[in-house]
């Protein structure tokens, strides 16, 4: 039940972003003087509709999207009634009608950074900066350690120790539990998770103290660590660095104790997050650009999840997709992540819609300056203007565009079917 409410949730704030969208190409058009005739949710047949001025607002029976109609968007239009000849929209200036077709990722962009504010100014996130200057709170004991260094390749995760097989930790040894707050290592007193790893880490093969703090008293005890495998701690702190870039020269022998700790939540408030919602956003820009440039690259992982392979969790995913993975991290508590999602999902969408091909806005916008510069060119020629571009003529290559972006669609839609993504708990 939990998760098909977040699953609606999510849905539901996928449908309000691109109903905002279509909201952003509608007040720009009419903020210019051109006309507008016709703001629907959904698609099919109209459920409910009402008329205010010009325009018609409803819903219809399929909520897959919005759109907005704009009289004339091109000169091929045969829909355009003599007294809306001047309101038209392809007889405005050229900048005038890239910001109306802009203005509908803009609105996507702008969401977004909102998305990220409130999050950053209203919810508790991990701060790292806590984390590092506190003495660290247990948040999980491992019973025990693996001593290679083995990552599974389905969650890219260190593989996890099995009791009874491998060594047991040090924190079980001294019988540490989760909420003990670890005060002093051989008699220092330590605060930081970074500082009281690097203790831990010199300390393998040797025989270590340990002060814990535990309903007010202080206990302590010493233990001998085990020497295990682990990734170097320069390499742990490079933000570029990934599971497949690993090699041998990245692994060291170091101690290790066998716990994880609480990282310490803060609310930024609605000040301290303005500049936390700009780095985020200008974070999430570089990814989102760097997924489309891996997109082609990941076909052939979306056919091989079709016939029973392990489903990439970086491949892309269809809004049926994205609902599922916002359903199961609401069924988990972890609602800041579903939030970050959905601002990331309106910052993609956003770009997306900005690349020149047809029918996206950015095609009818690379359509309004290539003609902007052709006459121009024209002009320093000395020849006639040759006037604006025949949609008709283009026609073919805009099919093909759909028809490529279609079968696309339908082959994310049904990897998430058959072989969703497995998000790791």
């Amino acid at each position: 039940m939990i998760y098909l409410i977040g699953l609606i949730l999510f849905a539901l704030g996928i449908l309000i972003s691109v109903a905002l969208h279509e909201a952003g190409h509608a007040l720009s058009a009419r903020a210019f003087g051109m006309k507008v005739t016709r703001f629907f949710i959904g698609f099919g047949p109209t459920l409910w509709s009402f008329r205010r001025g010009d325009i018609e607002y409803g819903v219809k029976g399929i909520p897959a999207g919005a759109f907005v109609k704009i009289v004339g968007m091109t000169p091929q239009d045969d829909d355009v009634a003599p007294e809306d000849e001047p309101r038209v929209m392809w007889k405005y200036p050229v900048w005038k009608r890239t910001i109306v077709l802009a203005a509908g990722s803009i609105t996507h962009f702008i969401l977004g950074i909102l998305i990220l504010w409130g999050l950053f100014a209203f919810t508790p996130l991990d701060d790292r900066a806590k984390l590092q200057a506190e003495p660290v709170r247990i948040d999980r004991v491992q019973p025990c350690v693996e001593l290679e260094f083995n990552v599974d390749p389905k969650t890219k995760r260190l593989v996890e120790c099995t009791p009874g097989q491998d060594p047991v930790s040090g924190a079980a040894q001294l019988g540490l539990q989760p909420g003990d707050v670890i005060i002093g290592v051989n008699s220092e007193r330590i605060s930081g998770w970074n500082a009281l790893t690097q203790k831990i880490r010199a300390s393998g093969g040797k025989r270590v103290e340990l002060a814990w703090e535990r309903g007010g008293q202080v206990y302590t005890d010493a233990v001998v660590l085990p020497m295990t495998e682990r990734v170097k701690l320069s390499v742990v702190n490079d933000p570029k660095m990934t599971v497949e870039k690993l090699t041998d020269n990245d692994l060291e022998q170091v101690g290790t104790i066998g716990i994880t700790p609480v990282v310490p939540q803060t609310t930024a408030g609605p000040i301290k997050a303005v500049p936390l919602a700009i780095d985020q956003t200008g974070l999430m820009f570089e990814s989102t650009f760097m997924s489309l440039q891996r997109l082609p690259a990941k076909i052939p992982a979306l056919f091989a999840s079709l016939t029973g392979a392990e489903r990439d969790p970086e491949t892309p995913v269809s809004v049926i997709g994205a609902t599922h993975i916002g359903g199961v991290l609401f069924e988990r508590g972890l609602i800041p992540q579903m939030i970050l999602m959905l601002a990331a999902l309106n910052f993609f969408i956003g770009l997306f819609n900005l690349l020149p091909l047809l029918p996206a806005d950015g095609g009818h916008i690379a359509i309004a300056w290539f003609e902007k510069v052709r006459s121009w060119l024209y002009a320093r020629l000395g020849k006639a203007d040759p006037g604006r571009v025949d949609y008709y003529k283009m026609m073919p290559l805009t099919y093909a565009i759909i028809l490529i972006f279609g079968a696309f669609t339908l082959l994310t839609v049904a990897a998430d079917i058959i072989n969703p993504i497995n998000i790791p708990s």
